[in-house]
């Protein structure tokens, strides 16, 4: 903005800007734009009114983010509740958190959703795994399937979806932990069967519309969704869908990548039945 000085001269200054305050509001919320670090402890690490941290979290907290004693944070339990408090004690090698107020957000999908996703080679899978724990997941099942390019996974691997499942889960503000369960053959998850599943096929099923039509009377409350290899599935895999009540989705002329398949009917089913 100009205005002019005593010789008549134009001089610029910046509009005046309000100052924001750093205790605004109540939640999570401490300024516009600005949040509360989140961390994740189970319940039996809640004792009165203090939480006691793990050591990957605590490290997190003291040597990642430098927080000190007196700063406030959030963390959840992995059931649906979070906790806002202050940081009690970072020495030694588990931080304590003193708790303040319990809350229970309305921030999970009413769809209870399953992804069962066939093992992908390299860090595709670590990509599944994040983004669907964003999408609002609450199971995901690494698939053994016959013409799958990778056909065995290591323990490390295990843990390291269920690392990447948690830390998308604290970074989308989610209250409950995400079950990565150990590969399994996707002729077992086919026999178990029970909820409503959706079944990707490359070469038949129909449109989702034409699904969510059919099930327009009763919508569902849970739903496994099956993508397959990049290899496709075996015939074999396909009629024991079809045996098992799966309904054979199509995804529409173009082919999809494995990993793209399995993000595109999450966001899709959850607009329909989901809270997107």
């Amino acid at each position: 903005m100009a205005t002019r000085n005593r010789s008549g001269k134009p001089s610029w200054r910046r509009p005046f800007a309000p100052s924001r305050s750093n205790e605004g509001g109540s939640g999570e919320r401490l300024s516009r734009g600005m949040s509360l670090h989140r961390f994740y402890a189970p319940p039996e690490a809640i004792d009165g009114g203090v939480i006691r941290l793990d050591e990957r979290e605590s490290h997190h907290l003291r040597h990642v983010l430098r927080l000190k004693p007196g700063a406030r944070v959030i963390v959840f339990d992995g059931t649906g509740v979070e906790y806002e408090g202050i940081v009690l004690e970072t020495r030694g090698r588990c931080a304590s958190v003193g708790i303040r107020a319990r809350t229970t957000p309305a921030v999970e999908s009413p769809l209870e959703l399953t992804l069962a996703q066939a093992l992908i080679k390299g860090e595709k899978f670590d990509l599944v795994v994040q983004k669907a724990t964003e999408l609002g997941v609450h199971r995901i099942i690494p698939l053994l399937t016959r013409h799958a390019v990778i056909g065995a996974y290591s323990p490390q691997r295990l843990e390291r979806w269920r690392r990447i499942a948690l830390e998308a889960a604290k970074q989308s503000r989610r209250t409950r932990l995400v079950r990565v369960e150990e590969p399994q053959r996707v002729l077992d998850v086919l026999e178990r069967v029970h909820a409503p599943a959706l079944f990707c096929a490359e070469r038949e099923g129909v449109s989702l519309r034409e699904i969510a039509t059919r099930w327009s009377d009763v919508p569902p409350r849970r739903l496994l969704v099956l993508i397959g290899p990049e290899g496709g599935w075996a015939d074999e895999e396909i009629e024991t869908a079809r045996k098992a009540g799966a309904m054979l989705l199509s995804l529409g002329p173009r082919i999809l990548r494995t990993e793209t398949a399995g993000l595109v009917v999450l966001s899709l089913v959850q607009f329909l039945w989901g809270d997107l």
